[in-house]
């Protein structure tokens, strides 16, 4: 007996298996737009160029406070930066009271301006020596490597010389009038503005010659060797009117000649002399072109 065939009857649905994924809806709703790129996008901007404030005065007179407290802790150089215009005044001043200078006014008065410039010009000429040894010992490399402007490097040590200079020349004229001078209160601080303008202009040519040469003997010879024929031919000592005319004339060739004739004229009471003005513009001029001329050998040391 056969079986009938059976009908096929509507299809079952699969068993729910219990693993079947959740789904997982956005909170914030459906997205109708775009998919957003989110491919990282930036824009290159340049960066702003450093400003910077000048702070020259305020360098220099960090450098300047340092380079002062450092030469009041040092009491010996004082004592014998004095000593050479001190034999002179003592041991030559005296030798000039019989001899007739033709000039009115007493030998003093021609003596002892002559001193001040003598110990501007020499004071001035040498401190590059200092320069030399600091930057020998690292003092120089460090700092530079400090935030401050190396014109201010420059600038500090010379204000400090000129301070030191002109407190050694007051000290210089107090003793002259000890010894007989006679000069009024406004032409003595005249003298001494001459000595500070000068001196300063010399310190910085100074520290400019320094920076290039690289030991103490070379110095000492570039030094040496233009300080000492100035000296002769301006008549610190003695006025070059007294001198042939040959030598007088080479002389006019100095410029440190119109200055001492100028501090001697001021210490006279001859505010208004043309030999002042003279004096006053060479020096200023000179002043200037030290300055410049040291700046940029300085500045070039720098950099090399």
């Amino acid at each position: 007996m056969s079986r009938a065939p059976r009908r096929p009857g509507p299809a079952r649905p699969a068993p729910s298996s219990s693993l079947s994924p959740i789904p997982v809806t956005d909170p914030a709703g459906p997205r109708t737009g775009p998919r957003p790129d989110h491919t990282m996008t930036t824009t290159a901007h340049p960066a702003p160029a450093p400003t910077r404030i000048p702070r020259l005065p305020a360098d220099t007179a960090v450098v300047f406070g340092r380079c002062l407290r450092a030469t009041l802790r040092s009491r010996t150089n004082l004592l014998f930066g004095m000593l050479q215009p001190l034999l002179f005044l003592t041991f030559f001043g005296p030798l000039l009271t019989r001899l007739d200078l033709g000039a009115d006014g007493s030998p003093w008065q021609t003596f002892v301006p002559g001193i001040l410039v003598q110990l501007a010009l020499l004071g001035g000429s040498f401190v590059g020596l200092g320069l030399i040894v600091d930057r020998n010992l690292g003092v120089v490399d460090r700092m530079r490597a400090t935030p401050v402007a190396p014109l201010a490097l420059l600038l500090g040590r010379t204000l400090r010389d000129v301070v030191q200079l002109v407190a050694q020349s007051v000290l210089l004229v107090l003793l002259g009038f000890a010894f007989g001078l006679r000069a009024p209160l406004p032409g003595v601080l005249a003298g001494l503005a001459f000595v500070a303008v000068l001196s300063g202009a010399l310190a910085a040519l100074s520290y400019g010659l320094a920076a290039r040469l690289r030991t103490p003997p070379e110095f000492a010879a570039v030094a040496n060797t233009g300080v000492i024929p100035l000296m002769l031919l301006s008549g610190l000592l003695l006025p070059m009117s007294l001198a042939p005319g040959w030598l007088d004339g080479l002389s006019r060739a100095v410029p440190f000649r119109y200055t001492v004739d100028a501090v001697r004229e001021v210490f006279r009471g001859h505010y208004a002399a043309g030999t002042v003005g003279l004096g006053a513009a060479v020096t200023l001029a000179l002043a200037a072109l030290c300055l410049a001329a040291a700046t940029r050998l300085f500045t070039r040391a720098g950099r090399g």
